[in-house]
């Protein structure tokens, strides 16, 4: 069974996605503190970094953003093999329109791009380039040829496309008729920029609730639960710029709340915690650093019944499952090292990395298995987009500054 739920309360709004009975998914957002990913400003020109090859631009938020040299390129040098310095393409006061790439973490403005980019539910636009791009996660061959010719065919303005991962299967009526819709969003941007005081808003990204059914409704989701009757009709609203139907599966539950679903406040407990248990009786231990996180698997008190070999493969295999489900409940980004029980087969390796590499597939952020160290550690990388779930419900400690510990002796 597979539901998503929108729990709206006085202060957070929470969503998640269940499946077969384990949270897989969950988002808090607190309602005065509006998340900025996605959305487009007119901005200024503060600071040109020289040194950093960067430039940092008011949005009209608390802090001002940061712009890599790259990310400030315009859409007829991308390509370019010549190399350009910041300076050369900003200059302080300058007014430009960017897009928020990653979310403010910590004493660190949000990042931004001047490469907008509008998602949807099969396609994500991109003005910026021309040209049709296949997500890779499409493996199907005569499928990519499908999609590669649709894409050439309902492009215009040199406006490019990337195909989704869902528009696989999908419908090219579909693909055809949400191209349209995100082509009209972007050409409302383009006649309103000129027209606006700087910093302003040009666009802000849809709800959270929208943008998780966009991006993760499917045949196989049951129902949709919504417990704000305001929220419900927002949704209601707002099908009508989806190019497929979900009406059907939405469901107003006024008393629905996650703090009577035992199993979801669980889930939410174990993903708040370094350690994490195993069905064998093993456990996984994950340290989130700035750097990178840390998983470590032990057996725990799980001896097994045949030999050793047979009791770490499947501690190991079990981790791999709970491991790859902690990465995306969690929200874990950048880089990630497992540091699996070692295996003296190979075989048992390979059917680890293999098993990891399925259960990783479910997580709708792109995750690769970069290699295995010679000290067999895996290492992966997961994009950066939102902060983890842990900075929304801790903070830093004001007296040992995160380390986590307390001072025994003076010095």
């Amino acid at each position: 069974m597979r539901y998503i739920f929108i729990e709206t309360t006085s202060e957070h709004h929470k969503v998640g996605i269940v499946e077969d009975n384990r949270l897989v998914e969950f988002h808090l957002d607190k309602i005065e503190k509006e998340k900025l990913i996605g959305n487009i400003y007119r901005g200024r020109v503060i600071n040109v970094l020289q040194g950093m090859e960067a430039a940092f631009i008011d949005i009209g938020e608390d802090k001002n953003t940061y712009l890599n040299v790259k990310d400030a390129l315009p859409k007829d040098l991308l390509h370019s093999n010549e190399r350009y310095k910041i300076s050369e393409l900003l200059k302080p006061g300058q007014e430009i329109i960017v897009q928020v790439k990653k979310e403010p973490y910590g004493n660190k403005g949000a990042k931004v791009t001047t490469h907008i980019e509008i998602p949807g539910r099969y396609l994500v636009f991109t003005p910026f380039s021309k040209k049709v791009n296949i997500s890779r996660k499409i493996e199907s061959q005569e499928r990519i040829r499908e999609l590669k010719k649709l894409g050439h065919e309902i492009v215009k303005d040199e406006q490019g496309i990337i195909f989704r991962t869902a528009s696989e299967l999908a419908e090219d009526s579909l693909l055809a008729r949400e191209y349209e819709i995100l082509h009209s969003i972007y050409s409302k941007i383009e006649r309103e920029k000129n027209f606006l005081p700087c910093p302003k808003l040009l666009y802000r990204e849809p709800t959270l609730g929208y943008q998780i059914l966009r991006d993760t409704f499917n045949k196989a989701t049951e129902k949709i639960l919504v417990n704000s009757k305001e929220v419900y009709e927002d949704l209601i609203e707002m099908e009508e710029f989806f190019p497929f139907k979900f009406s059907q599966s939405l469901e107003y539950r006024k008393d629905f709340s996650i703090r009577y679903d035992l199993g979801i406040l669980e889930d939410i407990r174990h993903a708040l915690e370094k350690k994490v248990p195993l069905p064998s009786g093993g456990y996984i231990v994950i340290d989130e650093t700035e750097a990178l996180v840390a998983i470590d698997v032990n057996t725990g008190k799980y001896v097994g019944s045949k030999s050793l070999g047979d009791t770490v493969l499947k501690t190991n295999l079990e981790a791999a499952q709970e491991i790859a489900k902690q990465i995306r409940l969690r929200d874990i980004g950048g880089i990630i090292i497992i540091d699996f029980i070692d295996m003296k087969k190979n075989d048992h390796i390979e059917t680890v990395l293999t098993a990891l590499d399925q259960h990783l597939k479910k997580d709708r952020i792109k995750v690769n298995i970069v290699d295995i160290t010679k000290l067999g550690l895996v290492e992966l990388t997961r994009k950066k987009i939102r902060r983890p779930l842990t900075t929304e419900f801790y903070r830093k400690c004001p007296h040992c500054s995160g380390k986590g510990y307390i001072l025994e002796n003076e010095y």
